[in-house]
């Protein structure tokens, strides 16, 4: 099944986006820890406030990371659907998609599949269709080859 397969490859590049956040994070901080004051004092402060800053802005891709592993945890994988919500896997006229949290592009068995979150405009084209319908995306019509 293609789903669970999917659904870990997501959960791989979620831990993937926190590890780097949060190494980031320690490395901006022993950056701004190892500041030593010096006479100008200006550019010890500086320093340190851009560590500061540096430090807050991984921080803050570490708290969207952990939002998208909780979006993630909300899909079940194995629960079947028959139109188009978050946790279906859809094969368009576009190509393939995973309605789950945006992690772009992925390869299994050699199929190109896309990751996308349910805001995405495409998974919003898409909400409600089941196989057969067509929606309409980016000024071209999308049909809706096979819902699972």
């Amino acid at each position: 099944m293609t789903k669970p397969v999917l659904h870990a490859a997501c959960q791989a590049f979620i831990e993937q986006r926190m590890a780097a956040a949060a190494q980031a994070m320690q490395a901006a901080q022993e950056s701004a820890n190892s500041d030593t004051k010096s006479s100008a004092g200006d550019k010890y402060e500086t320093g340190r406030e851009m560590a500061t800053q540096e430090r807050d802005r991984h921080a803050a891709q570490l708290h969207q990371a952990r939002q998208l592993a909780a979006e993630l945890a909300r899909i079940s994988p194995d629960a079947p659907c028959d139109a188009v919500r978050p946790g279906a896997l859809v094969q368009t006229s576009l190509g393939w998609f995973y309605l789950a949290i945006s992690a772009g592009r992925l390869v299994v068995d050699g199929q190109e599949y896309f990751a996308v979150s349910g805001a995405a405009p495409v998974a919003g084209a898409l909400k409600g269709k089941r196989a057969g319908e067509e929606a309409l995306f980016n000024g071209q019509t999308v049909r809706v080859l096979a819902v699972a």
